[in-house]
């Protein structure tokens, strides 16, 4: 029997039996809603995507190894030079959840490719930088355009992708480039400055931006979202306000103290804010980040996941890059090249393990699986010492974190974007962003900080003879970073214990971006 609507239209009717048929007439069997067909260009998306991120995710540590080379060329004191660094990552992690927004309210195709144009300039400028003022304003508009672009791009892949199987090798090749693409940059770093000068490290990513300007007007699709909507500007204040405050304490903390009034006043700070943005949020007409979206357990406990794991590993480039220069002695390049096998590691684990894996797997089994595997390599890393080689002793612990990290980085992607309805993709990929930033910012200084300490200890220990003084040095600096590492290992056990909790059991469906919000 059909039903009627309150207007009188008459409702197709559920599939027919003997009983529900009418003598008269044969009732039709309701016609299945059609999928909508696959973007036929979509795997040339992926291409151009995935340019973007390789390049915003390779200019985190990029210029790591170059910075030597800059401070003595632009005559930056040892004071101001971490502002290299963190002008990128105060701008990019404060401005995340703006960014993110904005490509929701106007559109991601277009803020990507402004992302993009913006990225590229600014890069330029950092490379023709004649004083340390020009190359700190030219990173922190890095950092801005980043906030714009990363975001962007993710939520492009989400909407782009909706098969499954598809989905699951789409984020696979995003969680390679999201996990490798830090080790990437110190080899690239490690290779520009040795093989041309430390200005090419910015050069870079003019080529990698114009190649994906010239994909984007034709291989990205953009799904509508929220147009026409409005932007919460009490929102942007306390949110972005929160998040630099925390991020510029974080910076502060390592050459200052975490005592000092400089460091305790902006977290402070930070912390008050971004209660108040969370008190806004549940308030506001049009809120910069829906709290429906990470009030989801799953959600939650993806983005949870990924704070840890970024909290955990990445200590590992910052001391492993001084264990081979300082205390093995060796040059740039060198030590770039002896991060390979970690992002080997993360390819094969995202794209050939995760990828096959997750439309079958529980997507808690591989991100619990991962951070195992990557606790036990940090466990490895802890016992090196100053006549370690590299082959038996650092090379196995490269290739687990790898491993571990791809098969973590990838499921989390794919389960924190999923089921989230399209005019909130951009700013669900912000904060799945904004997640990773403030762990890697936060792992860098409480590990470093954890490292300096025992180190300390220990040279003040055993440093009776000044013979032997250079020698307890170099013993007190890989005591140090053997006290990090196992911090870290017992950080990622954590993640790998969040993840078994919050979690679903079952591997995410569909897309769902025009899913209703949980």
């Amino acid at each position: 029997m059909s039903k009627k609507r309150p207007g009188g239209e008459s409702l197709p009717s559920a599939p027919s039996t003997a009983t529900d048929r009418s003598p008269d007439r044969e009732v039709p069997a309701p016609t299945p809603t059609p999928t909508p067909a696959p973007d036929p260009k979509r795997w040339w998306a992926l291409a151009v995507i995935a340019l973007a991120q390789l390049m915003v995710i390779l200019d985190g540590t990029i210029v790591n190894i170059a910075l030597p080379s800059a401070q003595h060329a632009l005559g930056m004191s040892d004071a101001d030079r971490q502002w290299v660094i963190t002008a990128y990552t105060l701008a990019f992690g404060g401005l995340l959840l703006l960014g993110g927004r904005i490509a929701d309210l106007v559109g991601r195709k277009r803020t990507f490719v402004i992302g993009l144009a913006g990225f590229a300039a600014a890069s330029a400028l950092g490379g023709a930088a004649a004083g340390p003022g020009m190359l700190f304003a030219a990173r922190a508009l890095q950092g801005a355009f980043a906030a714009v672009l990363a975001p962007s791009a993710l939520s492009l892949l989400t909407t782009t992708f909706t098969d499954p199987k598809e989905r699951a090798r789409a984020f696979g090749v995003y969680g390679a480039l999201a996990g490798g693409g830090s080790a990437v940059g110190l080899i690239v770093g490690g290779l520009l400055t040795e093989y041309l000068n430390w200005r090419w490290s910015l050069y870079v990513n003019v080529p990698i931006a114009l190649a994906a300007l010239l994909g984007a007007p034709a291989f990205l699709r953009d799904r509508s979202g929220r147009r026409g909507g409005h932007l919460d500007v009490p929102g942007v204040l306390l949110g972005c306000g929160g998040l630099v405050a925390l991020v510029y304490g974080f910076s502060e903390a390592g050459p200052r103290g975490w005592t000092s009034p400089s460091v305790r006043t902006p977290l402070v700070a930070g912390v008050i804010l971004l209660a108040a943005f969370v008190w806004w949020q549940d308030r506001a007409a049009s809120p910069l980040l829906p709290l429906r979206i990470v009030k989801d357990r799953v959600r939650a406990g993806s983005l949870a996941t990924m704070g840890l794991a970024t909290v955990g590993m990445f200590g590992v480039f910052l001391f492993l890059t001084y264990y081979l220069q300082v205390v093995l002695g060796y040059p740039p390049v060198r030590t770039g090249l002896a991060f390979v096998p970690i992002s080997a590691g993360i390819v094969i684990g995202a794209t050939q393990i995760a990828a096959r894996l997750l439309p079958r797997t529980a997507p808690r089994t591989l991100m619990s699986s991962g951070m195992v595997l990557a606790a036990v390599g940090m466990v490895l890393l802890s016992r090196l010492t100053v006549h370690a080689q590299y082959v038996p002793h650092v090379l196995p612990a490269l290739l687990l974190l790898g491993l571990g990290m791809g098969l973590t980085f990838m499921p989390v992607y794919a389960t924190a974007t999923a089921g989230v309805p399209a005019q909130d993709a951009g700013v669900a990929s912000a904060a799945l962003n904004t997640v990773q930033q403030m762990g890697a910012s936060l792992g860098t200084v409480l590990l470093n900080t954890i490292a300096t300490g025992a180190t300390s200890r220990y040279v003040h220990s055993h440093t009776h003879d000044p013979a032997h003084g250079g020698a307890a040095l170099d013993a007190g600096m890989v005591h140090g970073f053997s006290v990090a590492y196992r911090c870290s290992a017992g950080v990622l056990l954590l993640a790998a214990l969040v993840a078994g909790l919050t979690v679903r059991p079952k591997t995410p469906e569909h897309a769902g971006n025009d899913a209703p919000a949980h």
